[in-house]
C-alpha cells in the first residue's frame, strides 16, 4: 500500500480505507498482511486481493470537441459520413456508450448509438446548403447514466464536398493465433487496409465493430495494432470472431469489413482431474492374478499433447496386491486375493502428466468378495462325554461348534446327525447343542458312538465336516437287589454242628461299582448268622429240639451312596417235619401306578 489509503486495526485486524479509491486509477489493489505473536520474531503473512467496485462517476468525454468532414454530395442514403468517439473511464454499463444527435434541423443524418457512425438519411445533392453542423451527445449505461452535456458536445462540420470513390481494402490475413497465457498488452494481430484516395479520404483508421464484448482485445485505430486488454484462457475461449471495420477519413467516408478469427493456443496450465474423487468396487477372491477390478478416468481441458495422462498406484498398504495399467487407468489384481486374510483395500491411485508436472490424486475402496473356501472347523475331532443315566428327557449334553473363516451364509453353519442314536439323542441344527431325546438307561445301553456333521449354507457348493462323538453313561444306583430265590426253604438234620451252614442266600444288583455290590443281614439275628458277603446262613448255637423250625427274614442291600434293599424269607425247618403254612388273610388287594419301574 504506497499510497497509504488503507490501514487496518492491529488487534482486530479490520481494514479499513483512509481516503475515497478510484476505480479508474487502480481496479485492484493487493495487499500483504503480516501477522505476529507479540514480540515473536515468527511471523506469517497472506494476501488480500481487494476489488474496487466502478461507480458511474466520470461522464462521457469527446476526445475532440469539433470536428469537420467533407463528404461527396453524390453520396446515397446510409453512407458513413462521420464517426464519433467519445471515452468513458468507467467499466461495464458505467463504461458503455450511447451517442446521440442533439441538434439535426436538416434530419439530413442519423447515428448509430453505439457505433458513434453518423449515417447519410437522404441525399444532398438538391440542398443548397454546402455545411451541415451536427451537435452530438454521448451518454453511458449507468444507473443514473451520465453524459457529454455535463462538460460539452461534440460539433462535427459536414462539408459537402468531392467525392470519396474509394472504399479501403484490407491487405492483413483474416486469421492469427495468440498463446493462452500472453501477457495483458501482447501483440496479437496488425491489421492492415489500403484507400487509394488522397488526402483524408485515403486516411484509413480501424474498429472493432462486433466479437469483442467481453473487451479481451484492444484495437489501436490508427496503426491497425491488435493486442490484448486481458488474460486468456483457451479452456474458456478457443476462438474469437471479430468484425474489423477500415473506414477512410473521407466524407463521406467509405469503409469495409473484415471477419478475423483468431486462435487461442493451448500452453500446459490446466491440472488432470478424475472423474470422481471416490471409487468404490469389489472383486471376487481367488481369481487369476490380472482380473480387472476397476478404470479409474481423469480428464485434463489441456489439448493435444499436454492433456496425455499417465496412471500410478501411490505407494501404501495393500497396493503391492494391484496393478494400474498406465495408459488407460483400468486396476487390476496382481495376486489371488484372500478375503480371509484381508477383505477391505484403501489405494490412492494417481494421474499426472509432465513438462511441467501436475497431478491429482482419487482413492479407490476395493473389497473382497467372499468365495466359499473354507468348511466348517471343529475344535477337536472326536468328542467324549459322560452323563449320568438318570438325566431328564431335553437335557443338553454337550455344545459342539464349528467355525467357518467364510462370510454370509458360505460362514454360516448349521448342524445335524448321522448314524442311529438308538432315539436317544437330537442336535439343534442352529446351536449345535446335543440333548437327550428319552430317559437313558445304563443297564440297557452303556454307550453311544454317532457322527455329527457342520455344514455351511452356501446356495450353490456347500462345505462340511464330520465329528464323532461318544457318549458315556453313567451308571445311577437305580435298582434294587434282586433274590434269586424267594422264599427259600432249608431242611436240617436236628444234629446239626455248630458253625456249620444250613443254606445260602443268593442276591444279585445289575448297577455298577459300590451300585450293584450287595451286601446280606439277618433280622433279627438268633441262633442263626449270616455271611455279609457270600449270604451264607451258619448255626450258632445247638438246635433246640427235633421239631425245630424258623423263619428268617434276610435283607439284601446295595453299597451305593443311597442304599436300595430287597428282602427275602428263609425257612429253616428240622427234617422230616412238614412246614404248615397258612396265608393270613383269604384276598388280597393293592394298587399300582402305570409305568411302575420293574422289581
Amino acid at each position: 500500500d504506497p499510497q497509504g489509503r488503507f490501514y487496518i486495526d492491529p488487534r482486530f485486524g479490520i481494514i479499513r480505507t483512509k481516503e475515497k479509491l478510484d476505480h479508474e486509477t487502480q481496479s485492484v489493489v493487493m495487499l500483504t498482511v503480516q501477522s505476529q505473536l507479540g514480540n515473536s520474531p515468527v511471523y506469517s503473512s497472506t494476501q488480500v486481493n481487494i476489488s474496487v467496485i466502478d461507480v458511474n462517476d466520470n461522464p462521457p468525454v469527446f476526445l475532440t470537441k469539433s470536428d469537420k468532414v467533407i463528404i461527396s454530395h453524390t453520396q446515397p442514403p446510409g453512407t458513413a459520413v462521420y464517426i464519433a468517439h467519445a471515452d468513458d473511464k468507467d467499466s461495464g454499463l458505467n463504461g458503455a456508450i450511447k451517442y446521440s444527435l442533439a441538434s439535426n434541423q436538416s434530419n439530413a443524418f442519423s447515428i448509430d448509438p453505439s457505433l458513434g457512425v453518423v449515417n447519410l438519411t437522404r441525399t444532398v445533392f438538391e440542398d443548397k446548403q454546402q455545411e451541415y453542423t451536427l451537435h452530438i451527445a454521448a451518454e453511458d449505461h449507468g444507473s443514473p447514466p451520465l453524459s457529454s452535456l455535463l462538460l460539452d458536445s461534440l460539433t462535427a462540420k459536414i462539408v459537402i464536398l468531392d467525392i470519396n470513390d474509394n472504399s479501403p481494402s484490407f491487405m492483413s490475413s483474416s486469421l492469427s493465433y495468440v498463446v493462452e497465457d500472453a501477457e495483458v498488452g501482447f501483440l496479437v494481430h496488425r491489421i492492415s487496409a489500403k484507400d487509394p484516395d488522397e488526402g483524408r479520404n485515403g486516411q484509413v483508421t480501424y474498429h472493432i465493430i462486433s466479437g469483442n464484448e467481453n473487451k479481451s482485445f484492444i484495437l489501436d485505430k490508427i496503426t491497425g495494432l491488435l493486442s490484448t486488454a486481458q488474460l486468456l484462457d483457451r479452456e474458456v475461449q478457443e476462438r474469437y470472431s471479430l468484425t474489423v471495420m477500415a473506414i477512410d477519413g473521407g466524407s463521406p467516408a467509405l469503409s469495409a469489413t473484415q471477419v478475423l478469427t483468431i486462435v487461442v493456443l493451448d500452453v500446459n496450465d490446466e491440472r488432470p482431474i478424475f472423474l470422481q474423487q471416490l471409487y468404490e468396487t469389489a472383486v471376487r477372491e481367488n481369481q487369476d492374478p490380472g482380473e480387472l477390478v476397476i478404470k479409474v478416468e481423469a480428464m485434463d481441458r489441456d489439448a493435444g499433447q499436454n492433456s496425455l495422462l499417465q496412471y500410478e498406484i501411490l505407494p501404501g498398504t495393500g497396493s503391492e496386491k494391484f496393478r494400474m495399467n498406465s495408459d488407460n487407468g483400468e486396476l487390476t489384481t496382481a495376486v489371488s486375493l484372500d478375503r480371509e486374510t484381508q477383505e477391505f483395500f484403501s489405494i490412492k491411485g494417481n494421474s499426472v502428466k509432465y513438462l511441467p508436472s501436475r497431478s491429482s490424486t482419487a482413492l479407490l475402496y476395493v473389497t473382497v468378495l467372499d468365495e466359499n473356501d473354507h468348511s466348517p472347523l471343529f475344535a477337536k475331532n472326536q468328542y467324549h462325554v459322560s452323563v449320568r443315566e438318570d438325566l431328564e428327557e431335553g437335557s443338553a449334553i454337550l455344545d459342539l461348534f464349528a467355525s467357518d473363516e467364510d462370510d454370509g451364509l458360505n460362514g454360516e453353519v448349521t448342524y445335524w446327525l448321522i448314524d442311529d442314536t438308538f432315539g436317544a439323542f437330537a442336535i439343534d441344527s442352529l446351536t449345535g447343542s446335543i440333548v437327550t431325546t428319552k430317559p437313558l438307561d445304563r443297564e440297557t445301553k452303556s454307550q453311544y458312538t454317532f457322527r455329527a456333521v457342520a455344514s455351511d449354507c452356501s446356495t450353490h457348493w456347500p462345505r462340511s465336516t464330520t465329528v464323532s462323538v461318544v457318549v458315556h453313561v453313567d451308571d445311577v444306583n437305580d435298582n434294587d437287589p434282586v433274590f434269586l430265590q424267594n422264599p427259600i426253604r432249608a431242611f436240617v438234620p436236628a444234629e446239626t454242628a455248630v458253625n456249620e451252614t444250613v443254606a445260602t442266600v443268593r442276591a444279585e444288583d445289575v448297577d455298577l461299582g459300590p451300585n450293584g455290590a450287595v451286601v446280606f443281614s439277618l433280622v433279627p439275628e438268633t441262633v442263626f448268622q449270616i455271611d455279609a458277603m457270600t449270604g451264607a446262613i451258619v448255626l450258632q448255637q445247638p438246635l433246640a429240639s427235633e421239631d425245630f423250625s424258623a423263619r428268617l427274614l434276610v435283607m439284601a442291600s446295595d453299597q451305593g451312596t443311597s442304599p436300595r434293599t430287597a428282602t427275602a424269607m428263609v425257612i429253616i425247618i428240622t427234617e422230616g417235619q412238614e412246614e404248615q403254612i397258612s396265608f393270613s388273610r383269604n384276598l388280597y388287594e393293592a394298587s399300582v401306578p402305570e409305568n411302575s419301574a420293574a422289581g
